[in-house]
């Protein structure tokens, strides 16, 4: 097959890389990949302190141990490409193709196209629109042709860059202005609280949004081209430390910009004003590569998952074509949809926090428990139940989060309740009625051949 200059390649080579991802650049791609809101993290380590870990990283240091222990190993036995393939194993092509929509969301790239484009614009100057196309374009040009493996190469390179950038940063502003008692002396004491001056449900809701770890595409496909089980579920648990060293980094930056400039406008702007400022030229310029590259890092990733999953998922799927012969060039029609349809949400949006919850909000609650429970037949839900629950639980969170805009609301959800809740709730009662069912009419779950 001959695309757009790509000769040769088959699914298994553009889609998982050839199943031949090993250890370190696996670590290397997962990493760099599932952390791309920076600019978020430093406007909240500058406004709340370390709570920064509370919120941004413990509910993800655990989803992802979760993730590691009952996920990783099963993921890569399984020989799959996707999540749809997983949930048409179990049960069938409908729930497939109605989680494939949902997923389709769930990697939209448009929250770090946004932040891209504000960093490009906060360095360069430039008008919001062409800091957008232009990032999108160069952090997602090399994978459109190479596939999965030009996205691990150009990772490997991001993720030396990203900490390269914070551990020059951080130790020079510690040996020229002081280090805790500096902190201490020139910051609001809720920046050494847990909680950083939030209530503790703001917090708690955030660590059932970090569920969505457990149906996370990007873990999936690394999992899906590691070389072996093991390099899956160790890759994920080593990534575990390391995201748990660049949340100390990027915490204790935002603090800096906080105790040196406690008066910023923007606080999102707080890392390259902090640059601007208060590093040196080279240094400076490091540290901008750094940001740069863990933002482009989770653009390339996740615009190739979302082409993935429109052009394998939905398009090819949806074609019911007997051979996967079209498979890349569907995919890299995807690629390209992913990437306008991102541009069009971040230039709409102009949140990114906004896009992580309401995303979340959604897409957790219609895939957990259906995707959870697929692993092992004694669990599942008959075919026909798993569609309906990723149908109806995705619909009554949709609802609960439009419910803010109802007339009289102030912006208040139904019964005060987090969209999320009120989607696991219906989910979790869709599988509990199965196994009721099941167990008092003694029928066995039905396992779907899995014929993609």
């Amino acid at each position: 097959m001959r695309l757009f200059g790509v000769a040769g390649r088959g699914p298994i080579e553009y889609l998982v890389m050839g199943r031949t991802l090993a250890l370190p650049s696996f670590v290397a791609t997962l990493v760099s990949t599932w952390y791309g809101g920076v600019l978020g993290v430093g406007e909240y380590s500058y406004r709340y302190g370390i709570s920064n870990w509370l919120v941004f990283g413990v509910p993800y240091y655990l989803g992802a141990a979760l993730f590691a222990i009952f996920f990783a190993r099963r993921a890569r036995r399984s020989e799959l490409f996707t999540v749809p393939d997983q949930l048409d194993r179990a049960y069938g092509r409908p729930a497939a193709l109605l989680g494939a929509g949902i997923i389709q969301v769930l990697s939209s790239p448009a929250p770090y196209v946004l932040m891209l484009g504000i960093l490009i614009q906060m360095i360069f100057g430039w008008a919001l629109l062409p800091a957008v196309l232009v990032g999108t374009f160069f952090s997602t040009a090399y994978s459109f042709r190479g596939g999965m493996r030009s996205v691990v190469n150009a990772d490997n390179v991001q993720f030396v860059l990203m900490y390269l950038g914070f551990l020059v940063a951080l130790p020079l502003l510690a040996a020229r202005f002081g280090g805790l008692d500096f902190l201490r002396g020139h910051l609001p004491a809720t920046h050494f609280v847990w909680h950083g001056g939030n209530t503790p449900q703001y917090i708690f809701v955030w660590y059932f949004i970090a569920l969505q770890t457990l149906v996370e595409p990007a873990f999936y496909q690394r999992c899906f081209a590691a070389k072996d089980e093991r390099t899956a579920q160790r890759g994920v648990l080593i990534s575990i430390g390391f995201w748990m060293l660049f949340d100390f980094l990027t915490t204790f930056t935002g603090m800096y910009a906080r105790a040196l400039m406690p008066a910023l406008s923007n606080p999102t702007a707080s890392y390259p004003a902090l640059a601007i400022t208060y590093l040196p030229p080279v240094v400076q310029g490091v540290f901008y590569l750094g940001l740069l590259a863990t933002v482009m890092s989770t653009v390339d990733g996740y615009t190739f998952i979302g082409g993935v999953n429109f052009g394998r998922d939905l398009i090819w799927r949806w074609r019911r074509e007997p051979d996967e012969s079209r498979v890349n060039r569907y995919a890299q029609v995807g690629f390209l949809v992913t990437a306008v349809v991102a541009v069009v949400l971040a230039l709409f949006f102009r949140s990114a926090v906004d896009l992580w919850h309401d995303v979340g909000s959604v897409g957790v609650p219609a895939l957990l428990v259906t995707l959870a429970s697929s692993y092992h037949p004694r669990w599942r839900m008959r075919p026909t139940v798993a569609t309906c629950c990723i149908a109806v639980s995705g619909a009554v969170s949709l609802a609960w989060l439009l419910s803010r805009y109802r007339p009289g609301s102030s912006g208040a959800y139904f019964l005060t309740l987090e969209p999320i809740y009120a989607g696991l709730i219906v989910s979790a009662l869709f599988w509990a009625l199965d196994r009721v069912w099941r167990t008092g009419n003694a029928v066995a779950p039905k396992v779907t051949p899995g014929g993609l």
